[in-house]
């Protein structure tokens, strides 16, 4: 696994994946802010308009970017591996659908496992290529550490978010099966001290650990400040909107960084599938995800999940995004070991 290293002399660099880490820093900290000053000054924003925020995040800024990481990882693999990719993509999507029928509870669970793998492996890829990853010196140590980062996404909101976090784990679930709701309430209020314990002494091992592999280094300072900065930004914005802009504001535009970088430190030969098939699939790939919202809309026995338009539209699009970022996860990276969507040489 590509790792950097710094050395203590070393000046900011002003390039322009650089300048992608700089702006995810900046913009989670303004947002936390924002909505700190918020909070003491008792103008928090409306749950409508943190609705309207989190659907204009996710969809206009985030959705187009899970494309192009498909784009770019098959760019340059030919048909025959571009054809087996997305039959295992499609016959995932197809089984995490019926799951979600046969076991909303289940599916639901592993959906957000699915936001910590690719919210914590994804930024581990992201630290190899632009942050640095020294400090980082084992399997295990890498594996902590992409869990704390993507913990932070799912388990963190737990601690000051949780009625909001389980009014809309239940809408989700509603949208399979409206009597599986008490079961999931349940699951929730047991599982949340044992999440958000479990988190608190990850988070320390991963720092400490960091810092007795390389103490005061750089890449463990900077990792250091990432990790608290996600976790207070996660426990200060409310949840509909942390969530909501975290992809488009962090994890987007740090992966595209990492690309930019990627293709900076690699000069590949273009010999795999010419420009205009890969074009023309792009296009037939977003095609294909908005059918299947559509086909999502005309299976779900309640889409909307009895509730108001935007909490409705909100719990629908976050299923549909879960069912087709297992298989981004699982597909396109864990079982894509040459290369896969994160890839740093």
């Amino acid at each position: 696994m590509g790792t950097r290293t710094w050395t203590a002399g070393e000046r900011l660099d002003w390039s322009i994946e650089q300048l992608t880490v700089y702006s995810s820093r900046l913009a989670v900290l303004a947002v936390m802010a924002g909505f700190g000053t918020a909070t003491l000054l008792g103008t928090v924003p409306s749950l409508d308009i943190q609705l309207s925020v989190y659907l204009v995040g996710m969809i206009a800024l985030n959705l187009p970017h899970g494309g192009f990481e498909h784009f770019s990882n098959l760019r340059y693999r030919g048909f025959p591996f571009g054809l087996r990719y997305v039959g295992l993509y499609l016959l995932a999507v197809g089984s995490f659908i019926a799951l979600f029928f046969l076991a909303p509870v289940l599916a639901l669970g592993i959906a957000f496992a699915t936001a910590v793998a690719k919210g914590g492996h994804g930024d581990l890829h992201v630290m190899d290529a632009l942050v640095g990853t020294a400090h980082l010196q084992s399997r295990p140590q890498r594996a902590l550490a992409a869990l704390v980062r993507g913990g932070a996404v799912t388990i963190v909101p737990l601690w000051l978010w949780q009625d909001t976090y389980i009014s809309f784990s239940a809408l989700m679930v509603s949208i399979f099966d409206p009597e599986a709701v008490p079961l999931l309430i349940s699951r929730i209020e047991f599982g949340t001290p044992i999440l958000l314990g479990g988190y608190a002494v990850a988070a320390l091992a991963h720092l400490g650990w960091g810092f007795l592999s390389a103490p005061w280094s750089r890449s463990w300072g900077r990792d250091a400040a990432e990790t608290l900065l996600l976790i207070a930004y996660f426990a200060v914005v409310p949840v509909v909107v942390s969530i909501g802009l975290y992809f488009p504001l962090w994890y987007s535009l740090r992966q595209s960084g990492r690309s930019v970088q990627v293709h900076r430190d690699q000069s590949e030969t273009d010999d795999g599938l010419p420009s205009v098939v890969v074009w023309g699939t792009f296009i037939v790939g977003a095609l294909a995800t908005g059918l299947l919202a559509a086909l999502l809309w005309w299976l779900a026995p309640n889409p909307l999940a009895n509730a108001g338009l935007r909490a409705g539209l909100v719990a629908f699009y976050t299923i549909f995004v879960c069912l087709i970022a297992m298989p981004h996860v699982v597909v396109g990276q864990w079982l894509d070991r040459s290369r896969g969507i994160w890839y740093v040489p």
